[in-house]
């Protein structure tokens, strides 16, 4: 047997493997600088001036907005043009115009007349009627067959 005390061939290999699993020597980060009391200062006008490049959300007037839509849906109609295209060309956004064609047309609501209690009452009772004739009618029928394959396959 080997003596544990002496490094065999196993020992070599086993102190190459953990001086190859040695960590590197990390690289050093600069010290950050430290955020001082004027770039807040600093940082206000650079956000009012982003505030002012923002584009203000235009309004425009009824008029201005059936103009638009009928425009839209001249151009549609006559094929110049895709939705999409006539509503670019309107100089407006796709959300606005459905936004705008929503609220320009209102909802119709179709006029129908309400049924008398007193006819649903009849329908109802008149379909029920109808309903338990037909379960007999199928029910005798199923019985009739059910007899049928009985004596032909001799069970009665």
């Amino acid at each position: 047997m080997a003596n544990e005390n002496t490094p065999g061939p196993v020992a070599a290999v086993e102190a190459t493997d953990a001086e190859a699993k040695a960590p590197a020597a990390k690289k050093q980060k600069p010290p950050q600088r430290q955020k001082t009391t004027v770039e807040p200062a600093r940082a206000a006008p650079k956000a009012s001036a982003a505030k002012s490049q923002v584009a203000k959300p235009r309004t425009y007037s009824e008029q201005e907005k059936t103009g638009k839509l009928k425009l839209i849906e001249k151009a549609i109609t006559e094929g110049k043009s895709t939705l999409k295209d006539a509503i670019k060309s309107a100089g407006i956004s796709e959300q606005t115009y459905y936004n705008w064609k929503r609220t320009a047309t209102p909802v119709v609501q179709k006029n129908v007349k309400p049924v008398p209690a007193g006819d649903e009452l009849a329908d109802l009772v008149q379909l029920e009627k109808e309903n338990q004739k037909l379960r007999k009618l199928l029910a005798e029928k199923l019985r009739s067959e059910n007899s049928e394959l009985r004596k032909r396959l001799g069970l009665d």
